[in-house]
Formats: structure tokens, sequence, C-alpha cells
């Protein structure tokens, strides 16, 4: 077992970074950072394209979240009278819509569940189809295409929901179809455009869109639901995702070299910094890795962090309304609270992973390890905590927000990680780890959904245990065995690992 940030393996760490100095003495053609700056630059508008991509794809996911609550026909079933003593009732005013011609439907717990669910059993079939394509051709036209095929589907979901929850289950489906080949696209083409030294920030600042798809969909969905109907929850959303795809298909190119309007000394820059990492041989090298400990830690990371946020972004609103008994506008605000602390963190947090990196001199996987660390212990104890507060709706808000906010950490961890130790298979790497990691969103909403059929806080203090246990694995994997090198097997030679 490697230590936490052993002096070979810092080493070995800093050998992919090409420092000015280091391309002076080797000959090499580079810009040094300072020399390209930031704004208007063509990766950082890549980063910002791709931000609005991940704030539509988690826009599309969650909005069904919120727009359930005020599908279902509460009347109908058993255990909302059963639920409705758990907590007294604080509001001021009851949750009734202000005005609603939407229809409901008689749709049970296990029901529900498959429907939150439903989604994943397409998403995690096309992760590492997806991944592979991406590295083989490029990822813009696939994810482009992944997320206008879901805002299409979802401009579709009021239909499907009239016809039956099976037709509504097959739209989800598809819609997981699309959204599956989105991170492995964007992976791969961070391959191609992020230099090592600012990987962090803008992986981070990219995949901060999520988060930030999920504190705006959350609330919002819910006055649309209130002031409107749920059906106009999916006809926005839908439109909003066509629209984001104009954009992206006029303005986005897959590497520096095709990219229209960049300009020299940045191209130069960000391809002589990924001279040592990129390897021209897309031969996969399946043998060597299923047997990689750092790709296993990564894999394990990422299962374990989806379990408490999958949880968490389908049943939330749940837990809003059934426990602490929040109306539909409420519930929308509260339930997007913890994402917004965790978009904030993870924007700071590739900065702060950056700065170490760069300006202190820490090793990649000594930086890795402790965002990963506390990125996924601190959330697990926050959300036992938030179990044990009972109708103190205070506190459990403001639990449910640390365990989230604080798992924004782990975008400096096992996420960037795959970029790591290998970047030209970073892509369908992803697609893997995103594999293993989509199963607790398939099982995750229903194994909930089935303790919690009485809608006791006895019963959500069981699921709470199971995520938190679940993400103390995790965290202690990924510190044992994770890796911050470029792997033997992910370049054609060894000459990228040298001194």
């Amino acid at each position: 077992m490697r230590s936490w940030g052993s002096d070979s393996e810092e080493e070995e760490d800093r050998s992919p970074l090409l420092t000015e100095h280091e391309a002076v003495r080797g000959n090499i053609q580079n810009v040094p950072p300072d020399k390209v700056p930031a704004c208007c630059s063509a990766r950082y508008n890549l980063a910002v394209l791709a931000l609005l991509g991940f704030f539509m794809v988690y826009a599309l996911r969650v909005n069904l979240s919120v727009a359930l609550v005020g599908m279902i026909n509460s009347t109908s079933h058993e255990q909302e009278n059963r639920s409705a003593n758990v907590c007294p009732d604080h509001t001021a005013h009851p949750g009734v819509p202000h005005n609603s011609t939407g229809k409901t439907y008689n749709w049970d717990a296990e029901t529900q569940g498959w429907i939150l669910g439903s989604f994943f059993y397409g998403y995690i079939i096309t992760q590492i189809p997806g991944g592979y394509i991406a590295g083989k051709f490029g990822g813009k036209l696939l994810m482009g295409f992944g997320i206008l095929g879901t805002a299409v589907f979802t401009l579709l979901t009021p239909v499907a929901a009239n016809l039956g929850a099976g037709y509504l289950i097959a739209v989800r489906v598809l819609e997981g179809l699309g959204e599956g080949v989105t991170f492995p696209a964007m992976h791969a083409m961070w391959a191609s455009w992020a230099p090592p030294l600012e990987r962090s920030r803008l992986l981070s600042l990219s995949y901060a869109g999520a988060q930030l798809g999920t504190v705006v969909s959350l609330p919002l969905s819910g006055l649309i639901c209130y002031y409107l109907d749920w059906i106009y929850v999916f006809y926005i959303f839908g439109t909003l995702g066509v629209f984001w795809f104009i954009l992206w298909y006029l303005f986005v190119s897959n590497n520096p070299q095709t990219h229209r309007s960049i300009s020299d000394p940045e191209k130069e820059y960000i391809l002589s910094s990924l001279k040592n990492e990129l390897s021209k041989n897309k031969d996969v090298p399946v043998c060597a890795m299923l047997k990689s400990l750092p790709l296993w830690a990564i894999i394990v990371a990422h299962f374990s962090y989806n379990w408490t946020f999958y949880t968490l972004l389908t049943l939330l609103p749940t837990y809003m309304k059934e426990i602490l008994r929040f109306n539909t506008q409420e519930n929308g605000f509260l339930s997007a609270l913890p994402y917004f602390g965790c978009w904030l963190c993870m924007v700071l947090t590739g900065y702060i992973a950056d700065f170490m990196r760069e300006r202190l001199n820490f090793s990649t996987v000594a930086v890795r390890k402790t965002f990963n660390t506390l990125g996924m212990i601190g959330p697990a104890g926050f959300l036992l905590a938030a179990g044990y507060t009972g109708c103190n709706y205070t506190l459990a808000v403001v639990f449910l927000t640390l365990s989230t906010t604080l798992g924004g950490l782990s975008i400096a961890g096992y996420n960037i990680n795959h970029l790591d130790i290998a970047p030209s298979f970073a892509g369908l790497l992803l697609g893997i780890t995103n594999t293993f990691a989509t199963i607790p969103g398939m099982v995750g909403p229903v194994v909930a959904k089935i303790l919690t059929h009485e809608n006791t806080v006895e019963q959500w203090q069981l699921v709470f245990y199971i995520a938190a246990a679940i993400d103390l694995f995790g965290a202690v994997f990924f510190a044992a065995f994770a890796s911050g090198t470029v792997q033997d097997w992910a370049v054609r030679t060894n000459k990228a690992q040298g001194s």
C-alpha cells in the first residue's frame, strides 16, 4: 500500500506537469501559464458552456423529483394519513397549489420508486460506449446530442404520464440513455483541453453546473407547480435544453487544433502542457485496467459517493414533505439549499486544489486523497446527525445542507483522478466508473422507498445509516489505493512517467 504522499510517489507525480523551467531545459516550445490569460480564453469559454450543459443535465434529471409531488393524488393513499402525524404542520398556510389544472395519478409508493429510479436504467447502458466513442471520435457531438435527446423526451413527459406509469418509466429510461454519454464525453474533451496545473479549476467549474442545475431546478419546479402546473416544469426545462444545444454546436470544438477562434499562444500552451501525458495508442488495455488498483479506488469512491448523492437527490423532496411537512413552495427551495452549498464548495475547491499543486508544491496524490476523504467522511457524519434531529426543522435542514455541501470537496478527489492516471482514456474510464456509480441511482430510491413505507423518523434513520456507511467505506478504500501518476498501461511507453 502506498503512503498518503510518499517521496517516490511525489517525485513521479510531478513528471507530467511541464513547468516553464522544464520546458526550456527540454527545448520544448511552451508558453508560460501567466502569458495565457484565462479571461475570454477558449478553454474557459468551454468550461462555461460545459457548466451550462451540466446545468441542463441535472435540471432535466431532478425536476421530476419535485413535479412528482404534485402529480400524485395524495388523498388516495393510506400512507399519507399514516405519515401526517410524524411531525406537526408548522407552515403558516396549507400547501394548496395557487392554480392547478394538471392531472393527478394514483401511483403507490413502489410505483413512485420505480419512476424515480427508471432514469438510471437507461443511464447505465451508455456510460462505457459513450466514453469509448468520445475517446475515438471526440465528445462534442456526443454530449450535444445526448442533452438534446433528453430535452426532447422531457417535452414528451406529460404525454407519457397521461398514457400511464409504464410509458413514463419508458420515457425516463430514454432520457437516461441520452444523459449517460455526457460525463464521459466531457471527460474525453478535457483530456485534450485542460492543462494539468489548471485541471482542478476547469473541471470543477464545468461540473459544478450539475449542482447549479439542481439549485435552480428544485425551487423553480416548486414555483411552477404552485403557480402554473407540473406539466410546465417539463415544457420549460425541455425548451431550455434545446436552446443550449444550439449554443454548444456553434461555439465548441473537440480539441484546440480544430477550434476556429483560439489564439496561437493558448493553443501552444495547452498542447505543450499535455505533450507528455497523451498517448497516440488508442488500443484499450482491458486486462491492465482490470488489475489496476488506482482505477478500482476511483470506482469504489464513485459508487460510494453516488449512493448518498442519488438517495438525497431523488428523495429529499419526499423527506421534506412527508417528515418535515414543508409545502410545495418551501419544499423546492429547501431541497435546493444543500446543492447551492455543494455548488459553491465545488467551485472554490477547484481553485484551492490547483493552488496547493502549483504554489504549495503538494503532490497530486496528496491533494486527491485529502479532498476525497474530507468530501466523503464529512457528509457521512452530518447525514447521520440529520437522522436524529427528529422534527427540529431548522437543524435538519442545516445538517442536510452541510452534508451535501462538504460532498463538493470530492470533485478534487476521485472525480478528477481519471485524468491523473490515464488522460488518454479519461472518457472511457469515467464511463466505467460511472457505470458502477449509476447502480445507486437505480437501487437507492427503490430501497429507500421500501424501507420508508410508513414514513417514520426511524425508517429514514436507517436510510441515512446505510448511505453513511457506504460513504465511509469508499473514503477509506480511495485513501488506501488511489494514485496521482499516469499509469504504465495508459501510455505506449513508460516515458511519460520518467524523471
